[in-house]
């Protein structure tokens, strides 16, 4: 006479478990149960909403836009002789960099419409944003 456990005959704790038609095939044709890594690695995923702030953030993207803004008021609201040889290239601690492609607009520039371009500049984005201008050759 032979003794056996009364839950011997008990079928795994794995087969308990019910799994979706599409989780079997999986398991049948992986040959391997991948189902609890997957869920916890569903557990760890983070939504865009979350990490579209930092991504933005990192890339300056506020800075970005202001500095095209710059640009498009900048063509707007300075003479057309003068956008047509001076572009601003950035914007620093309140410095307005322009480049200007030859030293005689550099030179005209700097002499007679300096302070009316800043002065325009400074109406329309604020003396805070832009505090003076720097004209250089490039």
């Amino acid at each position: 006479m032979s003794f056996e456990f009364p839950f011997s005959k008990r079928p795994p704790l794995s087969a308990s478990l019910r799994l979706s038609p599409r989780e079997l095939a999986l398991k049948e044709w992986r040959r391997v149960d991948l189902m609890p890594e997957e869920k916890a690695w569903a557990a760890k995923t983070v939504s865009t909403a979350d990490v579209l702030p930092g991504v933005l953030k990192g890339i300056r993207i506020e800075r970005r836009q202001s500095e095209a803004e710059i640009v498009r008021v900048w063509n707007h609201l300075v003479d057309p002789q003068v956008t047509a040889h001076a572009q601003p290239t950035g914007i620093a601690k309140g410095t307005l960099f322009v480049t200007v492609d030859s030293h005689v607009w550099l030179d005209d520039i700097v002499r007679y419409r300096r302070r009316d371009i800043l002065t325009r500049l400074q109406n329309s984005f604020g003396k805070e944003l832009i505090t003076r201008i720097s004209f250089r050759v490039g």
